[in-house]
């Protein structure tokens, strides 16, 4: 990661998301390159134990600041503390989510409103805190974890499909309107399946959770991903082999793709579990489910 020549010591990063999966993985690589990283995330507990790895991956200091992405009153707060305590800010990570597996028409109004809510205006408040930091140093990368969902869709997933859309067309917007301050970059990373506990920390109504479709790449592989477009700035980054193709088939053939993706999610992206309808960790933390990989062999 680039450090301004007027900064003294190393890069200072703020991850949301930053107990779990993608975000955990990285604090962590962010870590291992002696940034100073200051994580956020709902769950107090998740983030000590998070922070104390980024520790021992070599940051130069590691913060845990709670906070939803809802409450822009504590994002602002976060952002401030890493102002205040390393004087600038110069990548932030957004990779806070939370997902919901059913059929529309089964997920209860209020959950389906919080996925969206959290990837769409958790996005939008980060924004605002973030870019008046930005610009006043006139400079600043900040990179927003999205989702193959973002280019697709796909049945029993309704929510998210919605949430990343928007997100994506969000991020689009915003990288338009930094265009007047070259110091300032906004990227975009979509992912296909990840090795993360978001499958099983879902809400579901669908009698069953989620797993990740094939192929399953590591957090640690999206991470790398991530910080790809730190050193080489991008506007949007596939974290996945098949995702052009994937997204080409749907604009191309829908007709093909509807017919096939229904079958083909049933019988590679749900767990085939039994469970009764739960809320998941779409309303609060759960911080026993929170890791950095989940359960399922990756690449």
């Amino acid at each position: 990661m680039p450090v301004p020549p007027d900064q003294p010591g190393p890069p200072t990063a703020l991850i949301t998301g930053a107990s779990s999966g993608i975000g955990r993985a990285s604090a962590l690589a962010l870590g291992e390159r002696g940034a100073r990283v200051l994580l956020v995330a709902r769950g107090r507990q998740a983030l000590e134990e998070a922070a104390r790895e980024v520790r021992a991956a070599g940051a130069a200091e590691a913060l845990v600041c709670p906070a939803d992405v809802l409450d822009e009153a504590g994002l602002r707060g976060a952002v401030g503390t890493a102002v205040e305590r390393f004087g600038r800010l110069d990548l932030v990570v957004h990779s806070a989510a939370v997902m919901a597996y059913g059929r529309i028409e089964d997920v209860p109004r209020e959950t389906f409103q919080r996925v969206v809510d959290t990837s769409l205006h958790g996005t939008a408040n980060l924004a605002r805190v973030v870019l008046p930091v930005f610009r006043e140093q006139r400079a600043g990368h900040l990179v927003v974890v999205n989702s193959l969902l973002g280019n697709v869709a796909a049945p029993l997933m309704g929510s998210y499909v919605a949430a990343k859309w928007g997100q994506l067309g969000l991020v689009r917007t915003l990288q338009q309107e930094v265009r007047d301050e070259p110091g300032i970059s906004i990227s975009l990373v979509q992912p296909g399946g990840v090795d993360t506990p978001i499958y099983f920390q879902a809400a579901t109504s669908m009698g069953s959770t989620g797993r990740p479709p094939p192929p399953v790449y590591s957090p640690q592989r999206v991470a790398r991903a991530v910080l790809s477009t730190v050193d080489r700035p991008r506007r949007v980054v596939q974290a996945g082999l098949f995702n052009p193709l994937i997204t080409a088939g749907f604009r191309l053939v829908p007709g093909v793709y509807d017919l096939l993706v229904g079958p083909l999610l049933t019988l590679m992206a749900v767990a085939n579990d039994d469970v009764p309808p739960t809320e998941g960790n779409v309303f609060e933390s759960r911080p026993a489910g929170n890791a950095t990989e989940g359960r399922w062999r990756s690449i």
